[in-house]
């Protein structure tokens, strides 16, 4: 059986947390929700708040392109002097990418890491 998009979003958005939670990061917020942004509020000492995008996608789809609503996000944070990052999540079949990922087997995380779309001012 084939995961749902909830599914794939719900991976994705597992990772992020725990490789925001790695690099230190404290959340202030999580909107789990599909197609909702921003999905994580953070912050760290010293540092601006941080809205963080995730997009989770299936390989052969590019999980590096930043979706449109992404300005949206930006001109918010502006408002509430924060910074915005994207974190695309690629998803695909560990033993074929060209096979589609199924519950049970394994599969492979895609992640170039954090792309800054806005810096607090």
């Amino acid at each position: 059986m084939n995961f749902t998009e909830e599914e794939i979003h719900h991976i994705g958005m597992n990772f992020i947390g725990e490789e925001l939670q790695k690099m230190g990061y404290e959340f202030l917020g999580v909107n789990s929700k599909l197609k909702k942004h921003p999905q994580f509020v953070i912050f760290k000492s010293g540092e601006p708040i941080t809205f963080v995008m995730v997009n989770t996608v299936l390989f052969p789809n590019s999980f590096v392109d930043v979706p449109e609503v992404s300005q949206k996000v930006i001109e918010h944070a502006k408002t509430q002097d924060s910074s915005v990052w994207f974190a695309g999540v690629g998803l695909c079949n560990d033993e074929d990418p060209n096979a589609p990922m199924q519950r049970g087997k394994p599969y492979r995380i895609l992640f170039n890491g954090f792309k800054t779309l806005h810096t607090h001012a």
